[in-house]
């Protein structure tokens, strides 16, 4: 049921079939907004009709989705992760309330994978031969998992300088993996020059319009989880910004469909070495005046929110000032240190993109983006176990002890850990 995908700088209305990344006459920086019958949908589908669903992935929002009813979709349990609520979270903040939702428990330990069921659905709906896309990690091993569950040839176009784990991923689903000699944004041209010269179908984030539509299912499940009752703000770590995007454009969604009151406040959270977003916003510019400006050169530990040029600018920019939200910005040993502080006070093992959320968090209540009486939902966007070697730098290490028992008793009463007897 689209209606139409609509360029979010000119504004200029496309039918479906006639452009298949972005805007034509806005280049890259012209990602395009995929609109829908809205009445129709809501005399076809409604909350009480998903109880009837079985399916607890991404695919039980399948009405809501860009998607032909009858093409297939990959196997691979996508979506329907947990939303936890964390006191102990909300005490250490010192907010209300805060839940979890924790989206590294996707098939390959991202929320990217939303993105890439969806492509890949697509392109094997359409009779595509090759998926491809550049990437930091995760992406990347979204969409060579994904293709892998249906047989389906990746080409993935990495910065050599990607954790060793991310890139060992994706040439365990068996992609062709190519490093490149460059950052994320060199990457993510020759992607786009291969696509353009084999007729490849390309994922890349912010140029292909249906990533946003596969992201935005996690904002459908918080509202759900929720019983479809708002917290005041979501907050959400920021790269490219197409996921901060995404959660936006689900709530937008849903507000539409009228199966929530209000859209809550979105705090975008981004790295101090790889902070476009913060800065377009902060300064109260035209987002699109500066998606074609230079790129920065990003630097931060969380390879996932690095982005010298974020390819979603506009529409990040939107998602925060549309909800009366903001931007924070931290620094690489706050989103670090918020790495084990997050595990230890909920159990949730985040890769530093996903506690970065956590850290934000803290920020947007020191700084007063957050207030001490919100009700929060961290999104934390992808698993510890794609970088171990950041959690290494902050978990501490172990106590070496003799195979003795009173050694073990040195170790207790040094930390003060309780007997029973």
């Amino acid at each position: 049921m689209i209606t139409e995908l609509r360029c979010s700088i000119c504004g200029t209305s496309y039918s479906p079939g006639d452009v298949e990344y972005t805007c034509p006459a806005c280049g890259l920086a012209g990602t395009l907004d995929v609109l829908y019958d809205y009445d129709a949908l809501r005399a076809t589908v409604t909350r009480e009709s998903l109880q009837e669903c079985a399916d607890p992935s991404m695919w039980r929002f399948r009405a809501l989705m860009p998607l032909r009813a009858d093409a297939a979709v990959p196997r691979l349990m996508v979506g329907g992760t947990p939303l936890y609520d964390a006191p102990r979270v909300a005490e250490a903040l010192g907010c209300t309330q805060v839940w979890i939702k924790d989206d590294g428990r996707n098939p390959t330990g991202s929320l990217k994978d939303r993105a890439s069921a969806l492509i890949v659905a697509r392109a094997v709906a359409d009779g595509i031969q090759v998926v491809t896309t550049a990437s930091t990690g995760n992406a990347a091993a979204a969409l060579a998992g994904l293709a892998a569950s249906v047989g389906l040839p990746a080409v993935i176009f990495v910065p050599e300088a990607a954790p060793e784990a991310k890139i060992a991923q994706l040439l365990t689903y068996g992609a062709t993996v190519l490093l490149v000699k460059g950052n994320y944004d060199r990457a993510f041209e020759l992607a786009v020059a291969a696509a353009e010269r084999y007729g490849w179908y390309n994922r890349n984030t912010g140029m292909n319009p249906y990533t946003l539509e596969g992201k935005k299912t996690v904002a459908f499940e918080i509202a759900e989880q929720l019983g479809w009752q708002m917290p005041d703000a979501i907050v959400v770590s920021v790269g490219d910004g197409n996921i901060i995007a995404a959660v936006h454009k689900g709530l937008k969604d849903l507000y539409a469909l009228g199966w929530i009151d209000r859209i809550p406040r979105l705090i975008g959270v981004q790295a101090e070495g790889s902070a476009a977003c913060y800065k377009a916003w902060k300064s109260g510019a035209d987002p699109a005046t500066m998606a074609t400006l230079p790129p920065i050169s990003a630097q931060t530990v969380a390879d996932s929110i690095a982005a010298d040029l974020p390819r979603d600018l506009v529409r990040a920019v939107r998602a925060v000032r549309e909800t009366d939200g903001a931007f924070v910005c931290v620094p690489d040993d706050a989103i670090l240190a918020a790495i084990p502080l997050l595990a230890r006070q909920s159990g949730v093992f985040a890769e530093p993109a996903g506690a970065a959320a956590y850290a934000g968090a803290k920020a947007a209540l020191e700084s007063g983006d957050l207030s001490r009486s919100d009700r929060v939902v961290l999104l934390v966007t992808g698993s510890g176990l794609k970088d171990i070697r950041s959690a290494m730098r902050v978990a501490g290490s172990g106590h070496p002890v003799a195979p003795d028992p009173e050694e073990v008793e040195r170790v207790r009463l040094a930390l003060g850990l309780p007997t029973l007897k």
